[in-house]
C-alpha cells in the first residue's frame, strides 16, 4: 500500500506534487497557522485541534487509504527549488463507473497566493486525472464572491455550470457556492457566469 503511494508524484516547472507525510506536520502547521485570516472565511471551520500533531497523522493516514482505494488524491505542492510547503490539492470524491468524475480543492498559502503555483497545480493534476486515471469530468466549487479562485477556475480551463443553494457550509454557515467543471475532450466553448 505506501509503496504506490510514496511513488506517487506530479512534476510541474515548479512543483513537485505529492501525498502528505508524517515528517510534513511542522510546516503544515506554521504555513496553516501563519495564513489563517487568509484561509478561513473560505473553508470549512477548523476543528479545535486542527493544527495539532495528531489531526494532522490523522490526515497522512486519511491520504494513504485514499490513495490506495482510489476514492482521493491528496497532494501538497512542494516547491522544486527550496521544498518549501506551497499549500495543498485534492482530488477528491472519485466516482468510477458511469461518472468518471471527482471534485476538485485547494489552498495556498498566503505568502505564495497570486503567482501561479496553484494554476500549475491545478493544469498537472487535471491532465493526470483525465490521462491517469481516465477520468471525464472534474467539478470545482467556490463562494461567488471568491473572485481569484474564480478566476484561477477559469483561467485553468474550467467552465461555469451554475449554483448550488447552500453547498457547503463554510466559516459555520450554510453558504451557496458556483458550480464549475473541465470535462476531457470539452467542446463548449466559453462559458461564461452571470
Amino acid at each position: 500500500m505506501l509503496r504506490g503511494f510514496r511513488k506517487l508524484k506530479i512534476e510541474t516547472e515548479r512543483l513537485t506534487l505529492r501525498p502528505p507525510v508524517h515528517s510534513d506536520f511542522r510546516p503544515w502547521s506554521v504555513l496553516r497557522a501563519q495564513s489563517a485570516g487568509y484561509l478561513r472565511s473560505w473553508e470549512p471551520s477548523w476543528a479545535d485541534d486542527h493544527l495539532t500533531r495528531k489531526a494532522f497523522t490523522n490526515r497522512v493516514y486519511w491520504a494513504q487509504r485514499s490513495v490506495s482505494g482510489g476514492t482521493a488524491l491528496p497532494l501538497f505542492l512542494i516547491r522544486r527549488s527550496d521544498s518549501v510547503l506551497l499549500g495543498a490539492i485534492t482530488l477528491d470524491n472519485i466516482r468510477r463507473g458511469p461518472a468518471q468524475a471527482g471534485t476538485l480543492g485547494y489552498w495556498t498559502g498566503e505568502p505564495f497566493a497570486r503567482q501561479g503555483y496553484m494554476r500549475e497545480a491545478i493544469t498537472a493534476l487535471v491532465h493526470h486525472a483525465f490521462t491517469r486515471l481516465d477520468l471525464s469530468r472534474i467539478e470545482a466549487a467556490c463562494l461567488p464572491e471568491n473572485a481569484a479562485s474564480r478566476g484561477l477556475l477559469e483561467t485553468s480551463g474550467f467552465k461555469y455550470e451554475g449554483v448550488a443553494q447552500s453547498y457547503l457550509q463554510i466559516d459555520g454557515r450554510w453558504r451557496t457556492h458556483v458550480l464549475y467543471a473541465a470535462l476531457r475532450g470539452d467542446r463548449r466553448g466559453k462559458a461564461a457566469a452571470s
